[in-house]
């Protein structure tokens, strides 16, 4: 960023001189803030988004690839804190700004249910490299901003909502608070309350406990309230267990017992285990490519209104609103898909959680650097990770659903040619367990509606590329039998 920007935020005041080399390379002092407040910005980020060093070895290790196989908890947790530190820290180096990286919530739901049942573990990560390396050639070649103007924004609000949605739906059923019918072909509900159409069991209860803990704590802006509803109702969890007599099935993948140890060392079983191309022969290059899309829709776009929504919170924007850096920004960001997907970790992307940083005080990168200090020092805690059942996660899940609903209200529902696409978009989502099915409906629909009002000038050429893709996506049954392929 220049030096006009900052002078023309303050004009009344010239900035203080510099002090030492740190605050000259991160431009503290010129930017209003002191080493204190950024280490204290690094805390409170890193403490609001910890619980992802939790969430995502229990979304992805509760999940099995086409082959059956599920990912070690243990190695994720290692995988997850490794490519959180080291993009973080690269983020606050090469960008100056205190945004924290980690592995994406919603991100890591496509990879876990829908890209790896249809090809095995490295395969889907595959995918999630070349997501990132798209992202990459997308901003060096500055076709963002095309492909910005191409996506309707209702739309861009509505796969959040609908991925939001999803993501509450899979908290539900993760922790036993609804679930399938056994026979639902004789019933008219496919599925229930409970496991038997009533709420039974200590671990549903400590669900249901987490989830009023995590609301009220969302409800009172408590920082960290997500972590906290973790770490609390594990420590319930693990007291019911020892006085009640649960049998460790009840509990699902993750049984709440104390550890033997709380150090250990990291496991990086995981790191490089990735297909570059082997998920376009498992799932087929039409069904591949609209995996990578739609990793790449839902990584770009967030993290492009998280950098913004950060950056003018911490009062970086200049006077035209463009954030210091951004193309440089943007390039990391999609270099942590990269190592996301090189790690197997799942793409990792800006975390929104960095406002808690920025409300302490972060205004540069050294916030983001402390804060990729300390997941460093979480890769040495994984026997923690594997004492939190997911009736005590599962809440956050509930919690970070309603975060990304709250999208709903940015869209006119009385205009019907873009209110209905979005809507499709929002409940195909749940409906079908697909955050892929939603998004085609919700493009289809919107191309067919432009064509019936008339208004097909409207729908820009690359929505009607897509469109097209999602039509042979939905259609790939009918097209394999008429061209006669198995």
């Amino acid at each position: 960023m220049s030096g006009s920007t900052v002078e023309a935020e303050k004009p009344t005041s010239p900035p203080p001189p510099a002090g030492n080399g740190l605050d000259r390379f991160f431009r503290i002092t010129e930017r209003g803030s002191t080493t204190g407040r950024e280490i204290r910005g690094g805390l409170a980020t890193f403490f609001t988004m910890a619980y992802i060093l939790v969430l995502n070895p229990i979304i992805l290790g509760s999940a099995t690839d086409k082959f059956g196989h599920h990912l070690s908890t243990t190695q994720l947790l290692t995988a997850t804190a490794l490519v959180a530190a080291v993009m973080s820290a690269v983020m606050g180096v090469g960008g100056n700004l205190p945004l924290a990286i980690a592995t994406g919530l919603g991100l890591n739901a496509v990879v876990a249910f829908q890209l790896a049942p249809k090809m095995s573990w490295p395969d889907a990560m595959g995918l999630v490299v070349l997501e990132g390396l798209l992202i990459c050639v997308l901003v060096a070649t500055g076709l963002r901003e095309a492909i910005m103007n191409a996506i309707p924004q209702p739309i861009k609000q509505a796969i959040s909502v609908g991925i939001g949605m999803f993501i509450a739906f899979i908290g539900l059923v993760d922790a036993g608070f609804a679930s399938r019918i056994p026979d639902a072909a004789n019933t008219t509900t496919p599925v229930q309350l409970g496991g038997s159409g009533a709420l039974t069991g200590w671990p549903v209860l400590v669900f249901c406990l987490g989830v009023l803990l995590t609301v009220a704590l969302v409800a009172r802006k408590v920082r960290g309230a997500i972590l906290i509803s973790i770490v609390v109702m594990t420590i319930v969890a693990i007291a019911v267990n020892s006085i009640a007599d649960i049998p460790d099935a009840a509990w699902g993948l993750t049984v709440p017992k104390l550890p033997h140890h709380v150090v250990a060392s990291p496991d990086f079983g995981l790191i490089g285990h990735f297909s570059l191309f082997g998920g376009f022969q498992q799932a087929g290059v039409v069904t591949a490519l609209l995996f990578v899309f739609t990793l790449v829709l839902s990584d770009f776009f967030d993290a492009m209104g998280t950098i913004v929504g950060i950056s003018n919170e911490a009062g970086l924007l200049d006077d035209q609103g463009r954030v210091p850096n951004i193309g440089r920004v943007l390039f990391i960001d999609g270099a942590a898909a990269v190592a996301g997907g090189l790690a197997s970790s799942s793409s990792n992307t800006a975390y929104v959680e960095s406002a808690a940083g920025v409300g302490e005080g972060a205004r540069t990168g050294l916030a983001s650097v402390v804060t990729g200090l300390l997941f460093a020092v979480a890769l040495f805690l994984s026997p923690l990770a594997g004492v939190v059942p997911s009736q005590a996660a599962a809440p956050a899940l509930v919690a970070v659903g309603f975060l990304l609903m709250a999208q709903v209200r940015n869209i006119d529902w009385t205009e019907y040619d873009i209110a209905i696409p979005a809507f499709l978009t929002i409940v195909v989502m749940p409906f079908t367990y697909s955050i892929t099915n939603g998004i085609g409906a919700g493009f289809l629909s919107f191309v067919v509606i432009k064509a019936a009002l008339g208004k097909i000038r409207e729908v820009h050429p690359l929505v009607w590329g897509v469109s097209v893709c999602f039509l042979a996506y939905f259609a790939i049954d009918p097209l394999q039998q008429v061209l006669g392929v198995k």
